[in-house]
């Protein structure tokens, strides 16, 4: 789940190079085998310059087999937790996630498996079935089919491995606007602002059903905060610059993730990390591709006709801009603390010279981070 905070650890974890090689070839042969994208185009598209720009499909598998995944009585469904699409500009000095929502309804391709199996398509789908009827391959063929932009790397983290990844860090912190007494889910956490343990934060990025209103939307929020949280406190504090910190987080990263067969080297992680080192905090973002309600069904929802322009951007390699960077969630200011406007007292802190409509907007957005289960 969120493997995004993968990339952007190790380029920290890295710099510590010199104590941590000899491990890293010991973790090597932890790393399974990777697997080679079917790309649905075939050829990647040429650009120009020394460098190029990066698609990573990032998805969270939802199995409950293997060492630390029973996290509860469920049985789990070997389905995509969660699916982010990053992508990195060609100069490295913008990155941006874009959250796929796994109850998005989609016309799911044919597509082929890992074990070259040939999977037959279906129309009017869940988006995360791909992943459970074939697995990552199948979901990047979708992705790349309905959306049109070519996936370079996929990584795939399950429960055991984020949690021992948020335990390699000391925790991340997070801000909860009310209580979560969830006694069905056995998810219990206190309002306010906390750092949270590998258990606590897998609670917290899984709970839809308390925190926020607005259901998987809110809880693809609160994911994206998270993940903004922890690369926060990894690039501010050098928080993996320990080599004790270094050592746990990659025996974490190697025995939970699945990768495509460019990246199953630990130091193929590490090189694709390492060009990373300009991405100023600021210009690491999050975003959910614009969505809307299904139809058919108001528990469901599909991508909007703006989701379009939203390829053709990633396409084109160009920075979200305005109209997509609104609303979006930044790695410079998480929304992971208390402040006043929590209350639902309390007055816009919008500043003395604050216009009627930046105050209106400013309460739109403090009203639409309550509603999706964040500290406004």
């Amino acid at each position: 789940m969120l493997t995004v905070i993968l990339v952007t650890q190790l380029v920290v974890a890295m710099l510590t190079a010199t104590t941590v090689y000899a491990f890293v070839r010991q973790l090597d042969d932890a790393l399974p085998p990777g697997v080679e994208i079917p790309h649905v185009e075939g050829e990647k598209p040429e650009v120009e310059g020394p460098k190029e720009p990066l698609n990573i499909l990032v998805m969270g598998s939802d199995t409950r087999t293997g060492e630390g995944n029973q996290i509860d009585g469920e049985s789990g469904s070997d389905g995509s937790d969660t699916t982010m699409l990053l992508h990195v500009s060609a100069d490295r000095k913008e990155a941006y996630g874009v959250s796929l929502p796994r109850d998005a309804i989609v016309d799911r391709p044919d597509c082929v498996d890992e074990d070259g199996r040939d999977v037959p398509g279906a129309d009017d789908v869940m988006f995360n079935t791909a992943f459970s009827v074939g697995g990552p391959l199948c979901t990047i063929q979708m992705v790349e089919t309905l959306t049109g932009v070519y996936v370079d790397h996929f990584i795939v983290l399950d429960f055991h491995g984020f949690k021992a990844m948020v335990d390699a860090v000391d925790g991340v912190q997070v801000c909860l606007p009310k209580e979560v007494d969830d006694p069905e889910h056995g998810i219990y956490l206190p309002a306010g602002t906390h750092e949270l343990t590998g258990q606590q934060a897998l609670n917290y990025v899984r709970e839809r059903y308390t925190l926020s209103v607005t259901g998987d939307i809110g809880r693809m929020k609160r994911q994206q905060a998270f993940v903004a949280s922890m690369i926060n406190k990894v690039l501010s504090a050098n928080t993996l610059s320990q080599p004790t910190k270094v050592r746990n987080f990659l025996k974490a990263v190697v025995g939970s993730i699945q990768v495509d067969d460019e990246l199953d080297r630990v130091k193929d992680l590490a090189d694709l990390a390492m060009q990373f080192r300009e991405t100023g905090l600021s210009n690491i973002k999050f975003i959910t591709v614009p969505i809307e309600e299904y139809p058919l069904d108001p528990n469901r929802l599909q991508w909007t006709t703006d989701a379009d322009r939203l390829w053709k951007r990633i396409i084109a390699d160009a920075p979200l801009g305005r109209t997509f960077s609104g609303g979006s969630i930044s790695a410079a200011k998480p929304p992971t603390s208390e402040s006043p406007s929590t209350s639902p007292d309390a007055s816009p802190d919008t500043g003395a010279s604050a216009t009627p409509e930046q105050e209106e907007q400013a309460e739109t957005a403090r009203a639409e981070a309550l509603a999706n289960g964040l500290c406004a």
